[in-house]
């Protein structure tokens, strides 16, 4: 999953959140400097990732794109379901989208002295652009999708994917709906044993 569904899963616990939005910048067992809220936060993350990336509705998405993305099929998923997770937030969330997206904003701010250096580069584009925001709509996955491509010094294409969206836009839905589901029960269980574990 793509940053919005990952702040979503960590169920508003403020240093569990930046955990989990950081965690791809957190290398094995590097997390262990961190708090243990943090600590959570990054576990949890890398549980969401290993279940989505073997759950069959997530590899049925992918299908649709690998013969022209490859192995960027997956990123390019993620990215496809935060747009759908953003356009129906009203399903998931009591919260507005804009309000939900602004606190993190805030919270990103507060705790940006332990965030990795990637992330620290990166946090300014992301609030400045308000890309979590702008996953509700084609164009701002577009521009999402644009930015990786630079990043793969266009060889991923990705840029183009958004074809393939609005080609399948019914069925990815269909998908990330029915997979949502389940992974909102698999990461509140998950969340749950990884604070019993630590105590919190």
């Amino acid at each position: 999953m793509n940053f919005l569904a990952h702040i979503y899963l960590s169920n508003n616990d403020e240093l569990i959140t930046i955990g989990n939005f950081m965690a791809d910048g957190v290398r094995g067992n590097k997390f262990k400097i961190y708090s243990d809220e943090v600590q959570v936060g990054i576990r949890l993350h890398r549980a969401i990732d290993t279940f989505t990336d073997a759950h069959p509705t997530f590899r049925k998405s992918t299908k649709r794109l690998h013969k022209n993305y490859g192995h960027y099929s997956g990123v390019i998923v993620d990215i496809f379901y935060d747009h759908f997770l953003a356009k129906n937030w009203n399903t998931y969330s009591d919260v507005p989208l804009a309000e939900f997206v602004n606190d993190f904003y805030q919270s990103l701010n507060k705790h940006f002295d332990i965030l990795p250096l990637r992330y620290k580069n990166m946090t300014p584009y992301m609030i400045e652009g308000n890309w979590l925001l702008s996953y509700a709509s084609i164009d701002g996955i577009q521009s999402v999708l644009n930015g990786m491509n630079r990043r793969t010094k266009g060889q991923s294409k990705m840029n183009e994917a958004t074809k393939e969206l609005r080609l399948f836009y019914k069925e990815f839905e269909e998908d990330f709906t029915s997979f949502f589901e389940e992974l909102i029960k698999f990461s509140t269980n998950k969340r749950l044993e990884l604070i019993q574990l630590y105590n919190l």
